[in-house]
């Protein structure tokens, strides 16, 4: 009995002194608040703006603001790519953004695609699109006494589809028309194709 005894404290005091190694402390890793980098460009939150940084040689110049946000802005494919048009190089810069809005009746799924396009070298914005879709689904009351309901979907689109093509210029369409843009370097901006 005493052999059993003396086993199991010893059992206990080896499995104690096992458990309370110290724990190392986590390494804090920095992260990057960019959501997007490409050439010296990065899109980032900053100073309550969502905006493209101009770095050069590792310092920050210069931003473009895209839009003042708050704290619950969260942009998703977040994207900044280059192109050439017309000769010149441009920037393109995407994102969506999510937002339900819920009842008891009813709940939205909005989601919104933004495409804007930026001439760096003046540092000017040549283009702006958006494009809403909203999934509408709503519990609808088949009589007066609310005794019998049905649940009824819809989806809602505003603003134009975008599409940036190979050869520089840009299409917008919706259902009832279809436009093709390419850049005027002299106006610095993207104008309605007329061919």
């Amino acid at each position: 009995m005493k052999k059993v005894f003396l086993l199991m404290c010893l059992a206990l005091v080896s499995v104690n002194s096992f458990s309370q190694k110290k724990k190392v402390a986590a390494k804090k890793t920095e992260t990057n608040s960019a959501f997007a980098k490409i050439d010296n460009l990065a899109a980032e939150i900053k100073d309550g703006n969502f905006q493209v940084t101009i770095s050069e040689k590792g310092k920050t110049n210069e931003a473009m603001i895209v839009k003042a946000v708050d704290a619950d802005f969260k942009p998703t494919d977040c994207k900044l790519r280059s192109f050439m048009s017309n000769g010149i190089k441009l920037y393109l810069l995407s994102w969506s953004e999510n937002n339900i809005v819920k009842t008891d009746l009813k709940t939205e799924d909005r989601t919104t695609i933004y495409s804007i396009i930026y001439e760096i070298i003046s540092k000017k914005q040549v283009y702006s699109n958006f494009q809403l879709t909203n999934h509408i689904t709503e519990k609808v009351f088949l009589d007066k006494n609310k005794t019998a309901s049905e649940t009824q979907e819809k989806i809602r689109r505003e603003g134009f589809e975008f599409t940036l093509n190979p050869d520089g210029s840009l299409m917008q369409k919706n259902k009832t028309q279809q436009n093709v843009f390419v850049y005027n370097k002299d106006k610095m901006e993207f104008v309605i194709n007329k061919k």
